[in-house]
């Protein structure tokens, strides 16, 4: 018997400003490059960071679970961002939330430890080129300068007065992540693509 069940195709909550992200990046000759990057896996994960828990995770991970306040550790396509001192997200390839959490449960064993699929909450905004800063200078008020918040360094922080978690990708041209809500992905999107116009 043939599965009649209806498929619904994933779509990302900026798939309609993909073609205006691209013509902010074209028009801006390079200094800024605009883009979603959607779907990423994002778990959510809280323990002791001084359990044996938090060993055997980062062991099952591939990727120890950053200790330093605002820091982000990357191992190939996984990353660990710290958001608190029993608090992370482990980002990861679309696709992988399964797997993920899959693993971080069976290394947490009997430990207390909350473990929760947040992918669906966020989307993944790019902000990359030699002005990417200075864009994001615009609506953030933490210091952005490479010796402050370079490779590395990751925060929750207000952009354009919206929560977002803003990651400094691992080569200071790969520009940031901004991790923000999927509700509020179309505002800061606005905002974003009004600031670069004067890059345009």
């Amino acid at each position: 018997m043939a599965d009649t069940a209806p498929t619904a195709r994933q779509r990302s909550p900026l798939a309609h400003a993909a073609d205006r992200l691209a013509a902010a990046t074209r028009s801006s000759g390079g200094a800024v490059r605009l883009a979603e990057v959607p779907f990423l896996a994002q778990i959510n994960v809280r323990l002791d960071a001084k359990s044996p828990a938090a060993d055997a995770v980062g062991l099952a991970l591939g990727l120890p679970l950053p200790l330093e306040p605002d820091t982000v550790v990357r191992v190939g396509e996984l990353g660990a961002v710290w958001l608190g001192p029993d608090e992370w997200l482990v980002v990861g390839p679309p696709g992988t939330q399964r797997d993920l959490e899959g693993r971080i449960r069976s290394a947490a064993g009997d430990e207390h430890v909350s473990v929760t699929d947040v992918s669906a909450q966020r989307t993944t905004l790019l902000v990359g080129g030699p002005r990417a800063r200075d864009l994001l200078s615009h609506g953030c008020r933490l210091d952005l300068h490479p010796r402050v918040f370079g490779p590395g360094r990751a925060a929750q922080t207000t952009l354009g007065r919206t929560q977002v978690v803003l990651v400094a990708r691992d080569e200071p041209r790969a520009g940031f992540w901004v991790l923000v809500r999927s509700s509020f992905a179309g505002y800061l999107t606005d905002w974003l693509l009004d600031a670069a116009v004067e890059y345009g």
